[in-house]
């Protein structure tokens, strides 16, 4: 305890603001357990760490599998519709006039 003291009082000597803050907060909120708890596709539940990061690194390896595209024709990517319509006459006159 007094060891975590020390520390605070060291902080508050060299400004360390932010390890300060840190500091008070841990002891308003006391110990609070942290607990590593991954789910998997079937939700079921992992806890060790050797599980755990098997799980990531599937999970990870799942995200970035490529899937082939077959039978696309060069002339196909470019058939898209503009989302935005080219303005008329009447919208370019009213926005040089409203620019004026």
């Amino acid at each position: 305890m007094s060891s975590k003291i020390d520390e605070l009082e060291t902080n508050r000597k060299i400004k360390n603001i932010r390890g300060l803050y840190r500091g008070i907060n841990d002891f308003k909120k006391g110990y609070q357990p942290i607990s590593n708890i991954v789910k998997d596709e079937k939700s079921d539940l992992f806890t060790g760490s050797h599980n755990i990061l098997a799980r990531w690194s599937k999970h990870f390896s799942q995200l970035f599998i490529v899937h082939e595209i077959s039978n696309v024709r060069q002339t196909d990517l470019h058939k898209a519709e503009p989302l935005v319509p080219d303005p008329n006459a009447f919208e370019v006159e009213m926005t040089i006039k409203k620019n004026k």
